[in-house]
């Protein structure tokens, strides 16, 4: 077990009473002290992605980002090997490395120039003669975090006795594959991001993902700025969508059913306003593959959380980073076709901009309304957040599991159901 110095005896709290199967109580929000008891019981103990594979294209390819509060990088050595390696020198701590992305041969510490190879292993030490008999490089390379990839997705864990990631995605698994048909043919890859800090708990965003009761409200400016066509498909709260949970915390919400499977019903009339990109790519493709190319541009009919930090969210990623109680790292992350049409990939950027993006209605809405429920959570410190919609489809799915129509906080009682139980654990 790799796991970091507790900082709160989680003894301390009572979690049957602050974590209730119909409400979570205020503290979850704002009590600084289980912050640090979930950086180490959740970020310190459960898989926590990192990056998709795209991200590290080749060999000495990087990134750096976080793993909970601590620095990691994301490397790919020159065996190809993807590593999770603590961005922290093994002689005074200071980080060796700040580059958001690139490509090395080696990392060097910046204050005394300590180099560790690609895959973490210590490699230079100036002035070697000053350490005696005793010091041994092979002991001091950068810490390597155990790490797993499923489909793409690069997730690492500081518990080397954790569950495989294939049993800790579990029924996740189906509707990940589903999501990554996306490439339309190609290849799912990264197409730039978008990142922002919002003044609330980490949670709060956690629940939006499965959220289908706030968009009507929330999202209204973004309904009004659709044709007939997409207005109509996004107003999905009185369809047969649903959300259901799926296990170990991740949750699935179901908008627009005829959009899970992306290459079924590929001979549907295509939509007005893909009717252009259409005809642009018949130049160089089969009617199959513009069909299967423009149903991907639009992006899936569903919502998936994957616990404690990674939606895959109809046609982009979403990423988020706990920085303190009252403070959280969003990243919206699009999604295009590796070596796919131009035209294609040029369509998704701009229904990314138009919803995800800087400009766009979604995040602004979105991010007001976070900040405002860390602001009122702050009066009446003793009331509850209330997760009791839908709680007549727990049980009542396929196979016994808890399913809600849409508008159900199905997703949001097994986010708090995993988060319970970890933090008991």
């Amino acid at each position: 077990m790799a796991t970091a110095f507790t900082r709160q005896n989680s003894t301390e709290f009572d979690f049957d009473h602050l974590v209730q199967h119909d409400r979570v109580h205020t503290s979850l929000y704002n009590d600084a002290a289980i912050f640090d008891v979930e950086m180490d019981k959740i970020f310190g103990e459960t898989w926590v992605w990192v990056a998709h594979e795209s991200e590290l294209p080749g060999k000495g390819d990087f990134i750096t980002t976080h793993v909970g509060m601590q620095p990691v990088i994301v490397s790919r050595d020159r065996k190809g090997v993807v590593r999770v390696l603590l961005n922290r020198c093994r002689h005074r701590a200071a980080t060796v490395c700040e580059a958001k992305k690139g490509n090395a041969a080696s990392f060097v510490c910046p204050y005394h120039g300590w180099g560790y190879a690609q895959d973490g292993s210590l490699r230079g030490v100036p002035m070697a003669d000053g350490y005696d008999a005793s010091f041994n490089k092979s002991e001091y390379g950068l810490i390597n975090l155990r790490t797993e990839s499923y489909n793409g997705l690069i997730f690492a864990t500081h518990n080397d006795d954790a569950p495989s990631l294939d049993d800790f995605l579990g029924k996740a698994k189906p509707w990940i594959d589903l999501f990554m048909k996306q490439g339309g043919g190609y290849p799912v890859s990264t197409g730039g991001e978008h990142k922002f800090r919002f003044p609330g708990n980490w949670k709060i965003q956690l629940e939006n993902t499965t959220d289908a009761y706030h968009f009507p409200v929330v999202h209204k400016s973004f309904l009004n700025s659709l044709d007939s066509q997409a207005e109509e498909l996004f107003s999905f709260l009185d369809g047969d969508g649903y959300v259901e949970d799926l296990g170990n915390g991740h949750s699935v919400m179901v908008m627009i059913p005829e959009l899970v499977d992306l290459d079924a019903n590929l001979d549907d009339p295509i939509p007005d306003r893909f009717e252009e990109l259409a005809e642009e790519l018949r130049k160089e493709h089969s009617e199959e593959e513009v069909r299967r190319i423009v149903r991907a541009v639009g992006g899936t009919g569903f919502n998936l959380n994957l616990f404690p930090n990674i939606a895959c969210s109809m046609a982009f990623f979403r990423a988020l980073r706990p920085i303190s109680v009252e403070e959280t790292e969003i990243r919206h992350i699009a999604i295009t076709m590796e070596g796919g049409p131009e035209a294609a990939n040029q369509m998704r950027l701009r229904l990314h901009e138009h919803f995800q993006g800087p400009m766009g209605f979604g995040s602004t809405d979105d991010a007001e309304a976070w900040e405002r429920v860390q602001r009122g959570s702050q009066a009446g410190p003793d009331l509850w957040i209330m997760l009791n919609r839908g709680l007549d489809g727990d049980g009542n799915g396929p196979g016994g599991s808890n399913r809600g129509d849409v508008s159900a906080e199905t997703g949001m009682r097994a986010a708090y159901g995993e988060w319970k139980r970890m933090m008991q654990a």
